[in-house]
């Protein structure tokens, strides 16, 4: 058997309206496929993309050691917009480019991934939509909008809002990287390399957990320091754009599921239209997208059960691949829930 191959492909959208009221003009979702739908189209799995995060993070997710396996299932993983991949301020031309791209939402990001199933996977029935931090955003955001097409969630280490203490969290990032004078309010020649060093270093003493720096669980990472660690963030933000992260960090802190024409904000509301099997998997030891705020979101979804990851790695163990026991018990979760979509 022919080992099945990761496809690199994008949807073309044209003009589209966001929820701003504004238009992206020539929109371009960039996705990742592997296996193929079939005939009753019923076996699409999707896993949008997370914060700082490429199309191919959520690879370790899928695989034929994996119950989303692509000799079964047709899994798609849709760039987020303003990330790099899809239409974003480093990649668009013209009088959108930079700076001056426009706002987006979890709403738009959706409802441009939603035409992509529509128009390219000919409106299939999703049998799962799993995501890590904005990527379970997004999953809870379409399981509001469509509980007919959605048949499981899986949810891991994100809520379905930003709560306040997340968006000042975010602040303190934004503000690292903005107080750099090379930035110039995003019309920068050059990439503001100071600030985005000092954002990779704010972000990592947030993504772990204080328990994985007193256990200095670094060392399983590869690193003989915290400063090697540090100094690996820094690097990793060296490559991405400035704009682009602050695009999506403005995705991020606006994040509502129930800020869209079809729930108005009420938050409620948009929460008990999750009916299908759904699973909100946060770490007990994430420092912003917090167990109890993940616990207050799951109790009023009618489909939903809650399970921690007990990590000490905070918020990252919620990753694809990122660590082992977290991972295992996320893959047994989508196992669970796969079969209910199936029942």
């Amino acid at each position: 058997m022919n080992k099945k191959q990761w496809l690199i492909k994008d949807f073309e959208a044209g003009d589209l309206a966001l929820s701003s009221g504004k238009t992206l003009r020539s929109a371009r979702l960039h996705y990742h496929q592997i296996g193929e739908l079939n005939a009753p189209k019923d076996n699409l799995i999707l896993l949008p993309t997370y914060y700082g995060g490429a199309a191919a993070g959520n690879y370790p997710w899928a695989g034929q050691d994996s119950p989303l396996d692509p000799d079964m299932y047709c899994i798609v993983i849709p760039s987020m917009l303003g990330a790099g991949e899809s239409s974003s301020p480093s990649n668009t031309l013209g009088q959108q480019s930079a700076a001056h791209y426009p706002s987006v939402s979890l709403y738009d990001n959706v409802m441009l991934q939603k035409r992509l199933i529509d128009e390219v996977f000919g409106g299939a029935s999703i049998a799962l939509v799993a995501g890590w931090s904005m990527g379970g955003m997004q999953a809870l955001q379409w399981g509001c909008l469509f509980p007919k097409q959605v048949r499981s969630l899986l949810a891991t280490c994100c809520t379905a809002r930003c709560y306040p203490h997340n968006r000042v969290f975010l602040e303190g990032a934004k503000a690292a990287l903005t107080c750099d004078q090379g930035f110039q309010s995003g019309h920068y020649q050059n990439p503001p390399e100071q600030g985005l060093k000092a954002f990779g270093r704010v972000y990592a003493g947030w993504a772990y957990s204080q328990a994985f720096f007193r256990h200095e669980l670094w060392r399983h990472l590869g690193f003989n320091s915290i400063e090697a660690l540090l100094q690996f963030w820094e690097h990793d933000h060296l490559t991405q754009d400035a704009n682009n992260l602050l695009t999506v960090l403005n995705t991020w802190q606006g994040g509502d599921i129930s800020d869209n024409p079809v729930f108005k904000g009420d938050y409620n509301a948009a929460l008990a239209a999750i009916t299908m099997p759904t699973r909100m998997m946060p770490s007990t030891t994430d420092l912003y997208f917090t167990a109890e705020d993940a616990a207050g979101d799951a109790v009023q979804m009618p489909g939903a059960k809650f399970e921690t990851l007990a990590s000490d790695w905070g918020h990252i163990a919620g990753g694809a691949g990122r660590e082992q026991q977290s991972h295992q018990q996320i893959l047994a979760a989508a196992q669970s829930l796969l079969c209910a979509a199936e029942s």
